[in-house]
């Protein structure tokens, strides 16, 4: 029986190994990739790769710490899925990518061909919003498409922190059965024989979303790291949000300038403007237009 208490809801676990020599998470995101997948009505491939990228994120984002910030992760790989952005506000997540239909034959090894859809020859650009004037940017060339590859090689090239991170999404037609991830990163004075067995069970992690359907989070932390000391530090719930509403749209509009406002109302009396996260469309008639013209001219 696990030390740990079980839950079954998606959140991460931050814990700790051989003393603090190795900080971690790990993540259990079923639902909110389920909540991406039907929100996309995306394919099994598809429903993948937007899981990895979010699941991914979500390590990312629950290092932001303070009140508004947010990071964002973007990947341009070049595959047919277009350009594909997550977004995490703490614990809560939303993706989007160009075509969430794209549809190739399984590899060779029966696995979903997520390198192929998103593609490998780009970049993965992340940008930390910390609440000041100019944002972090850190970019790298994508590895492999797959993206845990690539989250893993972010770290190392881009924030000089060595990482193993293991992402997966398990799928049955529209039925994400279950989705997580793992990320481990040796801190400064760690030990080669504590990174020796790091290396020695990575396989273990490697096909993480089944092996999560064997065994609660909890379990598995305790059964990937016996010897190692694991010690749970926090738990931090994910969900599947997005933030949009009529008041950012508005402000958007506004954004564009008066001249663009005016055209809107001269041609094409009206506009309607959808949210690419959560698919929700907004509609503006030239009444409402021409308020917020009226705002745009303000001093």
């Amino acid at each position: 029986m696990s030390q740990f208490e079980i839950r079954k809801e998606d959140e991460l676990l931050r814990f700790t190994l051989m003393d603090g020599q190795v900080r971690g998470m790990l993540l259990e995101t079923t639902a909110m990739c389920q909540r991406a997948a039907d929100i996309h009505n995306a394919t099994p491939v598809c429903t993948a790769a937007l899981g990895r990228l979010m699941t991914g994120t979500a390590m990312l984002g629950v290092m932001m710490k303070g009140p508004g910030e947010s990071v964002t992760v973007t990947i341009k790989g070049g595959g047919p899925m277009g350009t594909l952005v997550a977004v995490a506000d703490g614990g809560d997540l939303r993706v989007c990518c160009d075509d969430p239909k794209v549809t190739l034959p399984l590899r060779a090894d029966g696995k979903l061909d997520v390198g192929g859809a998103v593609g490998h020859e780009g970049r993965m650009s992340v940008v930390k919003n910390l609440g000041m004037k100019e944002p972090y940017i850190g970019q790298c060339e994508l590895v492999s498409g797959e993206i845990a590859v690539d989250f893993a090689n972010y770290y190392t090239v881009s924030e000089q922190s060595p990482s193993l991170v293991a992402l997966g999404v398990l799928v049955s037609g529209d039925a994400v059965l279950k989705a997580g991830g793992l990320l481990l990163q040796p801190l400064p004075g760690c030990k080669d024989e504590t990174i020796d067995q790091l290396e020695l069970r990575s396989p273990m992690f490697a096909d993480i979303s089944r092996e999560m359907t064997f065994a609660p989070k909890e379990q598995l932390l305790e059964d990937w790291f016996r010897g190692m000391e694991p010690v749970l530090l926090e738990r931090v719930p994910l969900r599947y949000r997005c933030t949009c509403s009529r008041e950012r749209m508005e402000r958007a509009l506004i954004s564009l300038g008066r001249r663009e406002l005016q055209s809107l109302i001269d041609e094409d009396q009206g506009a309607e403007l959808g949210c690419h996260f959560c698919r929700s469309t907004y509609f503006f008639s030239t009444a409402d237009l021409q308020a917020l013209l009226a705002q745009a001219e303000r001093p």
